[in-house]
């Protein structure tokens, strides 16, 4: 962050600015991100210096130098583990991870599971293009089977996550997703992150009009995107069409099509157990997909847990005294 701390009260966008170029390829659909973030963080009423931006490895993850706050740029796919010890030792700071698809679910799968089911009060924006752009144009975790890419000239024959699933059956409290140039959803969606109470995690779709142009192109085509997004309002009928002409409705154990018209279209519920799971399988050609808050529950924070364990340790044994208990105990020398 630069030396001139907010003690401001009344911060704008420009504040969120930094001096340094911004290095993503022109047309790229992390400026688009950026642009919102740093458009929603003014509005949030927190101190510019209890922000931290904490990013891996990846064209997104250079974030951190974009955002005039305190940040991380930390190494591939460990972002949540900095995130965690962070929040646990400064609970009162708002802790952002920026990821990409790579970075998150292929190099730091494993931390990023482990973040959500902790329930640490963090935001996870997980940018998802689809593709290695940072190196070029290899197949990612995301990429669709029969990828055709640099390091898949015969097509992808691995299976892809979907995201948002991994989200749900890691257990996260606060699940969504977004599109990068759908300006007014993207805040939404980022403020909701952030009035959250734990994990937040938003799989935002981007564009990498290098490597994998084109990739969501039915989302945000003027013409097309009414009949290919399908926007979830908690407390609303799940409908779509140019003219709001077409439902979801449930059949059996599954999802279909149905006019919207039909008396049993589905009423989001971002709070029922099973529902989000079955809106994140939806997919094209058949379906629409799903953009917003899939879920959001409550459940008690991991470093409020953590810093309540230390209280009653403190309380039955005193503060401790660390030199003393490496003496103590079972100690031996080695050599």
């Amino acid at each position: 962050m630069s030396a001139a701390s907010s003690t401001k009260t009344t911060l704008t966008r420009k504040d969120f600015v930094t001096d340094q170029d911004v290095r993503w390829c022109p047309g790229c659909g992390d400026y688009a991100i950026l642009a919102q973030v740093q458009k929603v963080l003014p509005e949030l009423g927190v101190p510019r210096e209890n922000f931290v931006f904490i990013s891996g490895i990846g064209c997104s993850s250079r974030f951190p130098y974009y955002v005039n706050t305190y940040g991380f740029h930390t190494i591939h796919g460990r972002a949540p583990a900095i995130a965690t010890g962070l929040k646990v030792v400064r609970p009162e700071l708002s802790v952002w991870v920026v990821t990409g698809d790579g970075d998150a679910l292929s190099i730091g799968g494993n931390h990023l599971i482990h973040a959500l089911r902790r329930n640490l009060d963090i935001n996870i924006l997980l940018f998802n293009n689809r593709i290695y752009g940072l190196t070029k144009g290899q197949y990612s975790p995301t990429s669709e089977f029969g990828k055709v890419t640099k390091s898949t000239p015969m097509g992808a024959i691995d299976h892809p996550f979907n995201p948002v699933s991994l989200a749900l059956g890691a257990d996260a409290t606060f699940v969504a997703r977004s599109v990068d140039v759908d300006a007014r959803h993207l805040q939404e969606m980022i403020r909701r992150a952030f009035d959250h109470k734990g994990t937040a995690f938003v799989e935002i779709l981007q564009n990498c009009n290098i490597f994998n142009d084109g990739a969501f192109e039915e989302l945000t085509d003027k013409e097309r995107k009414a009949d290919h997004v399908l926007y979830l309002e908690h407390g609303k009928p799940l409908v779509f069409g140019k003219q709001r002409e077409k439902g979801i409705r449930m059949r059996g154990h599954r999802l279909e099509v149905c006019a919207a018209s039909e008396p049993d279209v589905i009423v989001h519920d971002e709070k029922d157990p099973l529902l989000p799971f079955l809106l994140a399988s939806l997919e094209p050609p058949v379906f629409p997909t799903p953009l917003g808050v899939f879920r959001a529950v409550e459940r008690p924070t991991y470093e409020q847990a953590a810093r309540n364990q230390i209280s009653v340790a403190k309380e039955k044994f005193g503060s401790g005294d660390l030199a003393e208990l490496f003496r103590r105990g079972d100690t031996w020398t080695s050599g």
